[in-house]
């Protein structure tokens, strides 16, 4: 069977040897860049290209032409590559060619066994202006491999592709693989009159299970030939229908670069029947089925990495990415569905000869069927991804160092102050809707490069408009209070010192965790006198860490600064801060995060609209959190926004006092 994917749609390889077909219509250039779990490419020798078409189980054609064919031994691949990207540039306007993708036929990828049995298809569109795409990427997921549709482009062509992937001077490297290949004119095809007489009388041939049936595609209105798939599939009928992506019968595909096996022309046709079997490839009779593959059993840290805390990481990122793109897939295939609907019901609508005779009534259910069809199929896809993702996340869950751990795993139980920083800190959990009881912990590197903010307003969610003002502020602090906690049990000894501002004292009860266990640097600042003294300290600080930093004078600073990292955790704001302190506020936002000096606000922005959009830089530069769930957190590459989950203390739990016991006990030990 083969699968014709939608962007974002992922499908098991059943094989490491593999053949990866391009028509585009136009002459492209081909190339495959090898990189990391998280897909950074090393450098430049981890490119193929026309330049080195060879390199490390790939290869790649050595010149631009509107045909590929990409052959790739993942057996071959070094152990650190996780992923294998193609990729496919424009090689620029010059000598008749296209400037944008926009301009010229979707490209058409496919992905098979070097048998030739096809594994899973993917037509690119949607692209307007990018001259470059990374168009699949095959990567290894659970100690096996995968291929992803990604049809991601871009509108800086390869150049920003490349700095993507994170390789140092991208646009010099670009220019040099583009300067390997000379734009080829695409000569326009001929069509035959065996083609053109298809729809009239069938074409038969002497060896039926060799033969595939000549087909028009939307490339066809291009004067290009693109793969098409075999008899039995439906096929569309314009050049502005499009494939639907739905898993299809097995087919082959007729080259289109050269002669060699091209549909012969009526001027070259000599008579006798025309034998439409692939010139290399040798007639057999249908494989036998293969056995139905079962999905991986989950195994906790079974990612890369040299620690099982860094694998563990590595495996819930994973775990992110894969829930975006198969939800992705979903929504596209949906939404292919219901676009494929209307059109075919407004045709039908429009043909006034199906309008007797009861034609229309079974145009309109057959068009329904198919689309109930194509979101069954959908449908069934996303279940069988999500359960595997249940499944994982019931292993990797009770796995979860502390930092990573939700605070009633009974890891906190056993919690010891580490001897080092982690890689990362939990600050929550996300999910999407299409199962909401799929969490995925929202981990966040360490140390912070931006500060957080606690929204104490209403926002857009629903359950803030549950409760009242009083109730929504309390939940703000108490949700900034644990996830401070979180940041000092994530440091060693001594290495973490936390400020308070409550100019009002109005957090007096939510503080008391912190201020009973003699975790803060000083009692919390009260007043406008509090709060200026508190952002003047940290200020001079931030000055002088700066000036040693750019001047490299480490040993010219003063020898009671506190090297810990700082941690300032304001709360009402703006109440108490004059114009003086709110542009050290803003100092400490912006400056703080390079030198170990970072900010937790708790706040409404609407309580600091008369300062109008002085702050929206503020704003911008912290991370929202929320202290109810909320759907806020955009995802741009595939368009989802990420419902949000504060982290929550199980009632009546002393953990968190626990904890912070641990961390003084940790602290006075160091001192001794």
């Amino acid at each position: 069977m083969t699968a014709e994917l939608v962007r974002g749609q992922n499908h098991p390889l059943p094989d490491t040897r593999l053949e990866i077909r391009v028509s585009a219509g136009h002459p492209v250039l081909a190339g495959a860049s090898l990189g990391d779990e998280q897909g950074r490419v090393p450098g430049a020798e981890w490119i193929a290209h026309p330049g080195v078409p060879s390199l490390h189980g790939v290869e790649v054609p050595g010149q631009a032409a509107a045909d590929h064919r990409l052959t790739i031994d993942l057996e071959a691949v070094p152990g650190a590559v996780h992923r294998v990207s193609v990729l496919l540039a424009l090689p620029g306007p010059r000598d008749g060619g296209a400037a944008r993708f926009g301009a010229v036929a979707a490209p058409f990828v496919t992905v098979s066994g070097l048998d030739g049995a096809e594994i899973a298809s993917y037509t690119i569109t949607g692209l307007d202006t990018e001259s470059a795409v990374v168009a699949l990427e095959l990567y290894r997921r659970q100690g096996a491999w995968k291929v992803r549709a990604m049809g991601q482009g871009y509108e800086g062509g390869l150049a920003a592709l490349l700095g993507d992937q994170g390789l140092e001077r991208p646009a010099d490297l670009a220019a040099s693989i583009l300067a390997t290949v000379a734009p080829v004119a695409t000569p326009p095809r001929r069509v035959p009159d065996t083609e053109r007489v298809r729809h009239a009388a069938p074409v038969t041939t002497p060896d039926p299970a060799a033969a595939q049936a000549v087909q028009t595609s939307p490339a066809a209105a291009t004067g290009t030939t693109a793969p098409t798939p075999a008899s039995g599939t439906a096929t569309p009928t314009s050049a502005t229908d499009t494939t639907p992506p739905t898993v299809t019968g097995a087919a082959t595909s007729a080259p289109a670069t050269g002669t060699a096996g091209a549909v012969p022309s009526a001027g070259t046709h000599t008579g006798g029947p025309i034998d439409y079997a692939h010139p290399r490839r040798r007639a057999a009779a249908a494989p036998a089925p293969e056995p139905r593959q079962e999905p991986p059993v989950p195994v906790a840290g079974d990612a890369s990495g040299w620690s099982m805390d860094e694998r563990l990481y590595n495996q819930v990122w994973g775990m992110f990415e894969d829930l975006a793109r198969t939800a992705a897939a979903y929504r596209s295939a949906c939404d292919f569905a219901e676009s494929r609907l209307d059109r075919e019901l407004d045709q039908t609508l429009s043909d006034y000869r199906s309008r007797v005779g009861g034609a229309n009534d079974a145009a309109r259910a057959a068009a329904r069927a198919r689309h109930d069809e194509l979101v069954e199929r959908a449908q069934a896809v996303l279940d069988r991804d999500l359960a595997q993702l249940a499944a994982e996340s019931e292993v990797v869950e009770p796995a979860l160092p502390a930092a990573f751990a939700r605070w009633d795993n009974p890891v906190w139980h056993a919690y010891r102050v580490p001897p080092g920083e982690p890689m990362a800190v939990r600050l929550g959990d996300l999910h999407l809707p299409e199962r909401a009881d799929l969490r995925i912990p929202m981990l966040v590197r360490l140390p912070l490069e931006r500060g957080l903010w606690v929204d104490s307003g209403r926002g857009r969610s629903e359950a803030a408009g549950l409760l009242d003002e009083t109730e929504l502020r309390r939940l703000a602090l108490d949700s900034a209070v644990a996830h401070t906690a979180r940041l000092l049990a994530a440091h060693p000894a001594g290495q973490f010192a936390v400020h308070v501002v409550d100019a009002a004292g109005a957090g007096a009860a939510a503080l008391a965790p912190l201020v009973d266990q003699g975790v803060l640097a000083a009692p919390p600042a009260r007043g406008a006198a509090g709060v200026s003294a508190v952002l003047e300290q940290l200020t001079e600080r931030v000055d002088l860490l700066q000036m040693a930093l750019r001047g490299g004078a480490h040993d010219a600073l003063p020898p009671g600064l506190d090297t810990a990292r700082q941690l300032l955790l304001v709360h009402d704001f703006p109440h108490g801060f004059d114009d003086r302190a709110v542009t050290r506020l803003r100092y400490l936002a912006d400056e703080g995060p390079s030198v170990g000096v970072h900010l937790l606000m708790v706040a409404d922005r609407e309580d600091a609209a008369a300062y109008g959009p002085l702050l929206d830089p503020l704003w911008r530069s912290l991370l929202r959190l929320t202290p109810v769930p909320d759907d806020h957190l955009a995802d741009p590459w595939v368009g989802h926004a990420w419902a949000y989950e504060p982290p929550m203390l199980p009632p009546g739990s002393g953990v968190l006092r626990q904890v912070l016991g641990q961390v003084v006990a940790a602290r006075q030990a160091k001192r001794l």
